[in-house]
């Protein structure tokens, strides 16, 4: 009896170990688990790019139909119907912050102008962030602010100039109330606070898309109602180089680290929100841009801000001595940047001749 119990002593412990084991190697892979998805969320909140929507821009090339003389051009365009979806750069699409559109002219323009700051506000982890109490983060904020200046000057030139005929027609009293809402300060928490004002310019901006599609509103596709805009952009973007390229802030210090990658982010943001733009012009005023040789410059300026839009730097910006190995996001950033503004000037002085 006491001969069989020592027998059954080793199979006892065994069992007592493959459990043990099991144990320590299933909770290894579930700590293993949830320290990639810990990892993955920090990346998502902590950099731009990470938690990026690209939903598919696609606009028509051909759908405007056959030429029409300058005249027509200059006209209102109101009820004009998009009948073909495909990209501008013939079989392949690109990605950006942007939505497919169809209907009159300026409903692509509007989709464009309302893409970019919808998905920070409404889809971007942890939303509108240069107001927090607490700031986690910095590259995010900076991305976001560059992204909210551009939505800003967009919208105050289709509020006096594209949507009017001239400085004595009306205003459209919701794109006044969207330039409005946007004017409010990034960093502004309560009463009222930035997210709700942005959004209610969102809401405001969309209500002038409807009265759009019912003929109720005006969208004017002239060079003298594209220029201010383009102009506009112009100043935006400079002032996005010279960050980008100087050495000593304005008190003579060096530009240290920590600036540094705010104005990549910041100027990252410009590009991404103007993409969508961009092409948005391309698509409504495309009769203009062909009258006017602009097509070809204008896609230059397009291919300038998908470069800056699509940089990621590994982890961190660095600023690396442009002779040595290590790369300088912010030099690498301003070379697509001063394209960019190179291009869209160049476009302002085509239409403007």
């Amino acid at each position: 009896m006491k001969k069989s119990t020592d027998n059954d002593q080793p199979n006892v412990q065994g069992k007592e170990f493959q459990i043990f084991v099991w144990a320590r190697i299933i909770g290894g892979l579930v700590i293993a688990v949830a320290l990639i998805w810990g990892t993955m969320k920090l990346i998502d909140f902590v950099y731009p790019d990470s938690g990026s929507h690209s939903p598919e821009i696609l606009y028509s090339s051909e759908s405007h139909g056959p030429m029409h003389d300058a005249n027509d051009s200059q006209s209102t365009q109101k009820g004009d119907a998009h009948s073909a979806e495909i990209s501008p750069y013939g079989s392949d699409t690109y990605d950006t912050h942007g939505a497919a559109s169809k209907g009159p002219k300026g409903v692509a323009f509007v989709e464009a102008l309302t893409a970019s700051m919808d998905y920070e506000l409404n889809e971007r982890f942890w939303g509108w962030r240069p107001n927090d109490l607490i700031k986690f983060t910095d590259n995010v904020n900076e991305y976001q602010l560059g992204v909210l200046e551009v939505t800003r000057r967009t919208t105050t030139r289709l509020t006096e100039n594209i949507s009017r005929t001239g400085s004595t027609a009306v205003i459209n009293k919701h794109l006044e109330r969207a330039m409005n809402s946007l004017m409010i300060r990034a960093d502004r928490y309560l009463f009222p606070s930035a997210e709700n004002q942005y959004r209610q310019a969102i809401e405001n901006l969309n209500r002038y898309k409807e009265q759009l599609i019912r003929n109720e509103a005006s969208f004017y596709t002239r060079t003298d109602n594209l220029i201010p805009l383009l102009q506009s952009l112009v100043e935006l973007v400079g002032s996005c180089d010279e960050k980008l390229v100087k050495r000593t802030e304005d008190n003579g210090e060096p530009v240290s680290t920590f600036a540094a990658d705010n104005y990549y982010y910041y100027s990252k943001g410009v590009a991404s929100a103007l993409l969508p733009i961009l092409h948005a012009i391309e698509y409504d005023f495309s009769q203009v841009l062909e009258t006017r040789s602009g097509s070809e410059i204008l896609h230059h300026a397009i291919e300038s801000c998908h470069h800056a839009a699509e940089m990621k730097p590994w982890l961190f910006v660095t600023e690396g001595n442009l002779n040595g190995i290590i790369a300088n996001h912010r030099a690498n950033m301003a070379t697509a940047i001063s394209h960019a503004r190179f291009y869209l000037g160049l476009l302002v002085v085509t239409l403007s001749t």
